[in-house]
């Protein structure tokens, strides 16, 4: 499957924060460190971008959810210790 987009048709609202940022931070490679299924590579950013950077980069795209998305969102992260 394709990476997801990150807007309300997407899943990226499924996940909670110490996930988004961990994959966005040490990236995903098909066959290796992504899910079963998964055959898009997410590249790395964690050379290019500080901690500080990658927090507000995955805050810009969670402003951009609907409410309902978010809120929901806010709980899965809750739920799971962000």
């Amino acid at each position: 499957m394709p990476a997801p987009p990150h807007d309300a048709s997407g899943h990226t609202w499924h996940h909670p924060d110490a996930v988004l940022f961990a994959i966005t931070k040490n990236g995903l490679v098909a066959g290796v460190t992504a899910p079963e299924g998964y055959v898009s590579d997410m590249p790395a950013f964690g050379q290019l971008l500080s901690d500080q950077d990658i927090v507000a980069v995955l805050a810009h795209i969670k402003s951009t959810w609907p409410r309902k998305m978010a809120a929901a969102q806010r709980e899965v992260a809750e739920a799971q210790g962000r």
